[in-house]
């Protein structure tokens, strides 16, 4: 008798015969934005202290998961609007980065560069404890869900 058990992140497939399993890995895809405010500073929240996420209690971008027939563009677009409220027009592509480890479920981040003339104070948070802006510099203060911090690092790399 075979059984399936599906999630967005796994699909298992049990058959009878032997006791053969199957494992097939979905792989998820993200948009992300390094979003830099009015003052040139990164725009980062603080994820809900809550053990049921990935990620509690961690600093984290923007962004979410690319939902089917969505473009990446698309959806930062839609996501920054739900989390903070405002409409991004200035944002581009700056790279991909694949995340099989440590993530809970293998991933691919397309991550965006993306400025507002907006700062903290004038906006609304509608995910997370927190917002705020950093220098670049100051990135290493900070504990990153997944491999943000890896993909900032990166980036301020490039500003020098």
């Amino acid at each position: 008798f075979p059984a399936i058990i599906n999630s967005p992140v796994w699909k298992l497939i049990f058959t009878s015969k032997r006791f053969a399993v199957t494992c097939v890995i979905v792989r998820v895809y993200f948009a992300t934005a390094l979003l830099f405010d009015a003052d040139g500073k990164l725009l980062i929240y603080l994820r809900d202290d809550n053990p049921e996420i990935s990620f509690p209690n961690c600093w984290d971008l923007f962004g979410g998961i690319i939902e089917q027939d969505v473009s990446a563009e698309q959806c930062l677009f839609r996501e920054v609007l739900e989390e903070l409220g405002i409409a991004i027009s200035d944002f581009t592509f700056w790279k991909s980065f694949d995340c099989d480890l440590n993530d809970g479920r293998p991933n691919r981040k397309f991550v965006f560069v993306a400025h507002t003339d907006h700062t903290p104070d004038k906006l609304k948070l509608d995910v997370g404890q927190k917002l705020i802006s950093i220098d670049l510099a100051e990135r290493k203060n900070f504990r990153f869900a997944n491999i943000l911090g890896d993909v900032i690092d990166e980036y301020a790399s490039t500003m020098h």
